[in-house]
This record gives C-alpha cells, sequence and structure tokens, in this order.
C-alpha cells in the first residue's frame, strides 16, 4: 500500500514542489494550506507522515504538531517540520512538542526526500 504524505504548507510554490517531489518519490500526497485544514486532513485520514511548515494561517505548526500528538488515534503519524526560522530554541520546541525531525528553509530537495524515507523506514529505490 502507498504511504501517504500531507504537505502542510501556505506558499504555493513550496507545496508544489514538495508534492512533486514526494509523488517522484513514490508516495500518495494531499496538501493543506493552513493549521485548520491540516487538522481536517488528518482527522478525514491520517497520513503516514506530515511535511509541516511551522508559520501557518489560522493555527501555527506548532499548535497542529501539538494536537496531533495530543490525540492517541494519531500516534503514529510522522511529522517533519519545514521551517525558515532555524534557531536552535525553535527547533528544540518543534521536538518538544512531538515533530520528528526538523528541516530548515531553505532546504535540498534531496535532503528532504531522503529524511522522509529514513523517518518511514522505506529504502530508496536502486
Amino acid at each position: 500500500m502507498t504511504r501517504q504524505i500531507l504537505v502542510v504548507d501556505d506558499e504555493p510554490s513550496i507545496v508544489l514542489s514538495l508534492e512533486f517531489l514526494m509523488k517522484e518519490a513514490g508516495y500518495d500526497v494531499r496538501t493543506a494550506a493552513d493549521g485548520d485544514a491540516a487538522l481536517a486532513a488528518i482527522s478525514e485520514r491520517p497520513p503516514d507522515l506530515v511535511l509541516l511548515d511551522v508559520n501557518l494561517p489560522k493555527r501555527n505548526g506548532y499548535e497542529v504538531c501539538e494536537a496531533v500528538r495530543a490525540n492517541p488515534a494519531w500516534k503514529a503519524v510522522r511529522i517533519l517540520m519545514l521551517t525558515a526560522k532555524g534557531r536552535d530554541v525553535e527547533r528544540q520546541k518543534g521536538i518538544a512538542l512531538g515533530a520528528d525531525e526538523y528541516v530548515t528553509k531553505p532546504f535540498s530537495t534531496h535532503e528532504v526526500v531522503n529524511k522522509v524515507r529514513a523517518m518511514l523506514g522505506d529504502e530508496a529505490p536502486h
């Protein structure tokens, strides 16, 4: 069964590039442009992994992360936070709230795909 990725970012160009990358890597991809839409998408069908931007309208990425971690039914959902905020304090906050990994923008597309594969235990195709 194809693994599901939910891309959550309010910048359409980033959503498009991440969606393309994840589809190229063989994942089924859905998208959300704000924190509320992200939580609605997760409750409708929990993905295997969420690529989650921190700076979002309505609910920020930290709040979404916290909400996901507070719901026992979503325990298996992995969270990779993406942010322009690269300071250690932001990274520590994301990890403390339950993010599994943290990548700062601008990021290498190769790095993101490799982190997603590693987080899901998927092998890169040979």
